[in-house]
This record gives C-alpha cells, sequence and structure tokens, in this order.
C-alpha cells in the first residue's frame, strides 16, 4: 500500500490542482516510501491527534481511506465526532475472506474502489443493489515499475527459483515445502526474498522432507532489483484464503521477466494469463511438472517471461492508476459532504470493531469463547497472525478490551497442522 499510495502521488502532475497529504496513523516501520513523498513537498502526518486529524479532514476536499481492515483507521474514525467529509474507499484487500469490507461501510462510501476485480465476488458487494453499483470501481495498486530494468534473458540461463513476499502463512501456502518438494529437477533451490517469518517452521519442513538445503533465505532486502534478476522462475504459490488483490511482488517479478508460477486463486486469475504470462497450478504434482517443463523447454520459459512483462507494465501501469484518480476525484468532488456515524457502521466498542472485519464473526462468541474445533489448516494461519487485522492486532491496540483479549488467549492455544 505504501508503494502504491507513494506511486500514485509522485506521478500526479503538479499542474493539474490535485494536492495530496497523507495522515499515517502510527509511525512506520520502513520509510523507504514515506521518505521520496516529503521530499517532494507532500504533507506527511505522523500519528495526528484526533484534534489534528479532524482539522485536516476539515481542510480537505476528499477523505481517502485506505482499507485493509487495520484496527488504527477504524478507532481514529469512532474516537469522536468528525466533520462532514466526501469519502473515497480505495480497498487493499480483496474482502472474499477475512478481512472483509463492511456492508454498511461501502454503502456509506461516496466511492468505493477495489485493488481487483475479484472483489466484485466478496458476498457485501455481489449483494449490493443496482443503485448502490454506481459508485464502484477498479484502481490497481501497482505503483510503478520504474527502475526495474530486466537483464538480458538467454535460453541457456540455469533454471533459477525465488520466492519475494510474505512468509506469514495467511499469505503463503501453509504446503509451500510439500509443493517445492515435488520438483525433480537437479539441484532445486528457491532463493526466499522478505522479513524471515516463520524461517524456522519452513527450514524444519525441508529437513523432514528430505531437501534442507531447499530454501535460501536472503532476508529484507531494499533493492529487489538485483535479487530479481538473478531467478527467472517465481514459484507464488499463496493460501486459497489470502487477503491479497494487485499482488505487488507478483507483478514486480513479472515487470522482471520472471515467469510466474501461480495457483487458480481469485486474486492470481486477474493478475496472470495461463498459458500467455505465467503458469497455473492445482497442487504439488502440477507444480512439478510445471518447473520441469520450464526446466526442459528454456525457449519457453524465456518467451513467458517476456510477454509476462509486456502485459504487466501496459495493464498496470501507474499512470493508469493516476488517470483513473483524477477522474475519480472530480466525480466525488461534485457531491455534497456527509456527516457520518462511524460508530454505527463498525461498533462502540474494539470487539465489535474487530467483528465487523470478520467474514466467520461467529467462532467469537460474546462470552469470549473462540469456537476452533472445525477451522480448517487454511483458516488457522490467516486467524493467528500478529499483524493484519488478527485478534492479536487488535488486542494489541486495545489491552483494556477483555473479549479481545480472552480470543487472542483462546487462539493462541491452536496450532495450525502444519507446525512443529
Amino acid at each position: 500500500m505504501g508503494k502504491a499510495l507513494s506511486g500514485l502521488i509522485l506521478n500526479t502532475p503538479a499542474r493539474g490542482g490535485i494536492r495530496h497529504t497523507i495522515a499515517c496513523l502510527e509511525r512506520p516501520e520502513k520509510t523507504q516510501f514515506i521518505d521520496p513523498l516529503i521530499a517532494s513537498g507532500c504533507p506527511v502526518v505522523i500519528a495526528p491527534d484526533h484534534e489534528t486529524l479532524s482539522g485536516l479532514i476539515k481542510e480537505a476536499d476528499i477523505v481517502q481511506l485506505e482499507w485493509w481492515g487495520h484496527p488504527a483507521p477504524i478507532a481514529a474514525l469512532c474516537k469522536g465526532p468528525m466533520p462532514a467529509l466526501r469519502l473515497l474507499l480505495w480497498c487493499h484487500v480483496s474482502g472474499i475472506h477475512t478481512p472483509v469490507i463492511p456492508e454498511g461501510l461501502i454503502r456509506s462510501a461516496h466511492r468505493c474502489i477495489f485493488t481487483s476485480p475479484c472483489t466484485y465476488g466478496a458476498p457485501e458487494v455481489a449483494g449490493l443493489p443496482p443503485d448502490q453499483k454506481h459508485k464502484l470501481g477498479v484502481v490497481h495498486s501497482a505503483g510503478g515499475f520504474e527502475g526495474l530494468q530486466p537483464p538480458e534473458r538467454q535460453i541457456d540461463d540455469a533454471l533459477a527459483a525465488g520466492y519475494l513476499g510474505s512468509l506469514n502463512f495467511a499469505k503463503l501456502h501453509p504446503s509451500y515445502v510439500e509443493f517445492l518438494t515435488a520438483v525433480q529437477v537437479p539441484n532445486f533451490r528457491v532463493r526466499v526474498i522478505g522479513d524471515e517469518t516463520n524461517r524456522e517452521i519452513l527450514e524444519w519442513q525441508c529437513r523432514e522432507a528430505g531437501r534442507p538445503e531447499m530454501l535460501e533465505f536472503r532476508g529484507y532486502k531494499t533493492d529487489i532489483v538485483s535479487e530479481l534478476a538473478t531467478i527467472n522462475v517465481f514459484p507464488y504459490l499463496l493460501n486459497p484464503l489470502h487477503y491479497g488483490t494487485s499482488e505487488n511482488a507478483l507483478l514486480e517479478a513479472m515487470a522482471m521477466e520472471v515467469v510466474p508460477i501461480v495457483l487458480d486463486n481469485p486474486a492470481e486469475r486477474c493478475l496472470v494469463t495461463a498459458g500467455e504470462t505465467g503458469l497455473f497450478v492445482r497442487n504439488p504434482n502440477e507444480f512439478g511438472e510445471a518447473v520441469d517443463w520450464l526446466f526442459r523447454n528454456p525457449r519457453e520459459r524465456v518467451r513467458l517471461g517476456r510477454q509476462a512483462a509486456a502485459a504487466v507494465r501496459d495493464r498496470f501501469s501507474v499512470y493508469r492508476s493516476v488517470n483513473a484518480f483524477d477522474g475519480l476525484y472530480r466525480e466525488t468532488h461534485r457531491e455534497e459532504r456527509r456527516v457520518f456515524d462511524f460508530e454505527a457502521l463498525f461498533g462502540r466498542h474494539p470487539a465489535e470493531w474487530f467483528l465487523a472485519t470478520q467474514r466467520l464473526p461467529e467462532i467469537f462468541a460474546p462470552e469470549g469463547k473462540a469456537s476452533l474445533g472445525t477451522l480448517s489448516a487454511m483458516v488457522l494461519p490467516g486467524l493467528q497472525e500478529r499483524t493484519k487485522g488478527t485478534v492479536f492486532h487488535y488486542a494489541a491496540y486495545f489491552p483494556e478490551d477483555l473479549l479481545l483479549k480472552q480470543w487472542a488467549g483462546q487462539l493462541g492455544n491452536a496450532n495450525p497442522d502444519n507446525d512443529r
């Protein structure tokens, strides 16, 4: 999301009559996307109090709310009365699974923009009456591919696989290692680039499978160009219940002519075209066959990589996003400001705010007894993340809320099937 906003703002023409101010509701852990904004003169307000945020909202012609189920925006909006505003939502999660995009929020907003067409399949969106559909739209959040210059790919290059992205099992497929061990290509390894969450579990799974050297962990890197230049195959196998949409890691790899292998999930279907810009698989055996085919057909691997780069640089250009938002801002500005009752949309207390973002709120009983018996190995990892709008995330934000504390305690005692 940081890259998407940075790309949007930095590429908005200075003479276009649009000025942005960022209200970052908590201090960022990494600043590589905020620093260029500050250098460009864009005001960035870090952790504003309620009075300051209300003042920014009052001054703004349009308030653009970045939605992904994080507790901070809900808490800020529900803390007290807000001035009348024109509200434009930009949703960075699909809403098909947790975290959801609350139907009341969609109905109330002046405009609700998705980052993938797959969100039209979310129940809260699919069930909207016809008179609500005019406010919906899609603007991808790629953020631009400037600086991503692929190397000269050759048909005699050795097959080299790598993964860039989250290692949380809410995002990464919990059986990722099982997919990789189906590959029979000699000396097959995957270079892993990113934060090393779950590294111990993944390394343990590799040892148990008899492939202890299969994953090469490189850690978090800001120079992704150098890393992506060393690989040509991208095993991007995500949890079928993941929350993602535009998948910047996937698009950046494709822009670097790296061939993606993905599962047939809703978001990926909107990004990759089978046989033209990448390969789809359904199970470990098919994944092993796909890697073997790319190994034996290097000319096809180069072709797919080049077509992937051409496609994403056109379809997901940051200038398409800039032009789309230019129109959206002008449309929204013609509408009247409204006073929003955010407590009516989300609830009065943190536990209610949390439940408003859940696809399966029924597993959290009012008495604080989470029902975990029927949860699958795909669902549980998403619930057990420490961020991404989970109960642990909300409990850390609101330690005084006893229901959140109880739910977090119960989920903390449940172990995913794929854990050690």
